[in-house]
């Protein structure tokens, strides 16, 4: 049976049980550049890969605050992502106008995954095509999850999304144990180190090209862009990446000089024999 016949709709399922439409809505969050959450037990980060259009253009923004003990990161299409994030801000809106108080953010993302699941049932309608991280921090503490274009969502301790993504989570799924008990600066280090991880090898994280954030315990969501950047970047500089060994300090001694190598006398040919295996 050809593909193609089951992809034209959202509303029609494949003989494999499958919604290609939305399948393709996935295969644009793992082409938008990369982002990272993590948490503690007191906090919550995000860091993120700012990707230009061109040389020509600024880089696009990522992270997007939404109340102030709430803050996304996105990968995928932007325009999405601004549907989404004015839509939440007006639920955190409506929440405190009503009740005077901040909006739980447990309730938040079941709104939103109620949202996004219209999209996969309608004619009409295209799933979103924009992944997010949503951290947070409210009475049951901070708060990492992660939405998909499916309308599902998942709370997460650690989570990557966007291209070379699964380098990212290869390192979280190792120091997974770790981020329980991490303070603030530990996990922003940690999540710098997870990101370069999806970098290539002849890229490195500038202040030009990452975005950090946080929210947790007697913090609002702050969002460090720029020049701000710079101390945490400093803090990760000349760590081990990818395996292999950091470089060594500008004070380190010269490394000892090779030993000349030894004139051989020349030896005559010796011919292969025609037909010869190994």
């Amino acid at each position: 049976m050809v593909r193609n016949q089951y992809d034209n709709d959202v509303t029609v399922w494949s003989p494999q049980g499958r919604l290609h439409q939305v399948e393709y809505a996935m295969e644009a969050v793992k082409q938008g550049s990369a982002t990272v959450g993590v948490k503690s037990k007191t906090h919550a980060v995000v860091v993120a890969l700012k990707r230009a259009a061109s040389d020509l253009a600024a880089h696009q923004k990522k992270i997007i605050p939404i109340d102030d003990h709430i803050g996304i990161s996105i990968a995928g299409l932007t325009a999405d992502a601004r549907i989404m994030s004015r839509y939440m801000r007006n639920e955190c809106l409506n929440n405190r106008y009503s009740h005077d108080a901040p909006l739980p953010v447990n309730r938040l993302i079941s709104d939103l995954g109620n949202k996004m699941q219209v999209c996969t049932q309608r004619y009409d309608r295209r799933p979103y095509g924009v992944g997010l991280l949503v951290i947070g921090y409210d009475e049951q503490g901070a708060h990492l999850y992660q939405t998909c274009p499916s309308a599902n969502y998942f709370d997460c301790k650690a989570m990557a999304i966007g291209a070379r993504s699964q380098s990212a989570r290869t390192y979280l799924e190792k120091h997974l144990d770790t981020f329980k008990d991490c303070s603030l600066q530990d996990l922003i280090k940690h999540g710098l180190r997870a990101l370069r991880d999806t970098l290539p090898n002849d890229v490195e994280l500038t202040i030009k090209n990452c975005s950090i954030a946080a929210v947790g315990k007697d913090m609002n969501f702050t969002i460090y862009e720029d020049e701000e950047v710079e101390p945490f970047l400093k803090a990760i500089e000349g760590e081990e990446r990818r395996g292999g060994a950091p470089p060594p300090p500008d004070d380190a001694p010269p490394l000892p000089a090779a030993p000349p190598e030894e004139k051989k006398e020349p030896t005559e040919p010796v011919p292969d024999v025609a037909m010869e295996t190994q």
